[in-house]
């Protein structure tokens, strides 16, 4: 019920306090087991793809955030479970026993969708940084499930890192072809590098264009 509530007040901070042009999506999956893979420039990016998906589907939706920062005090462990559902993703783990995915494998073995952000942590708005292989793992082990790449322009603006005033802004959302995991690492980091490139440079509009 509370992640209902929240979602609803998401959507509508949104609809009414973002100008949101979303570009292909029909593409983003409606069912799992998927993957969405977004750059990272703000707490709102989790937000707003969440947003765009059916409520009715919101409890398959699973984010992956770090563990470090959103499990780092019992208040945001709460929420970050119960709220956001977020599936927590140990930074730098020396802990060599269990694999810091497993949370995510297990969410997908379930058929539902993960919403992940390969670059690890929020840059600079629009600036990507090298994408982390975490993906791939996860793209090898379940290799049916499609790996859907996001690119947004203005989120990072609209409530920059640091700060917790969100400003008017109007932003795009370019979802991007799926890929698909092909048996080579190198080869699957590539493809994905490439697609997102190719949605940074698409052309921006203003509301009024």
């Amino acid at each position: 019920m509370l992640q209902k509530i929240f979602y609803i007040f998401v959507k509508i901070t949104v609809l009414f306090l973002l100008g949101l042009n979303v570009r292909r999506k029909e593409l983003l999956p409606a069912d799992g087991p998927a993957i969405i893979v977004a750059n990272h420039n703000s707490h709102l990016d989790t937000m707003v793809l969440m947003a765009l998906m059916p409520l009715s589907k919101l409890k398959d939706i699973k984010p992956v955030a770090a563990a470090d920062y959103f499990f780092s005090s019992p208040l945001k462990a709460w929420l970050s479970e119960h709220v956001l559902g977020i599936i927590p993703v140990e930074r730098g783990s020396k802990d060599r026993t269990t694999d810091p995915l497993d949370g995510c494998y297990e969410v997908l073995r379930q058929g539902k969708v993960l919403i992940l952000f390969p670059e690890g942590s929020r840059g600079e708005p629009e600036q990507m940084t090298d994408l982390k292989k975490g993906v791939s793992f996860l793209a090898e082990r379940f290799p049916d499930a499609p790996v859907v790449p996001v690119f947004t322009h203005g989120l990072g603006k609209a409530l920059p890192k640091g700060s917790f005033l969100l400003v008017p802004f109007f932003c795009d959302i370019f979802v991007g072809e799926p890929v698909t995991w092909d048996g080579n690492r190198t080869h699957f980091m590539t493809d994905l590098k490439e697609r997102f490139n190719a949605l940074s440079t698409e052309k921006t509009f203003a509301p009024w264009e």
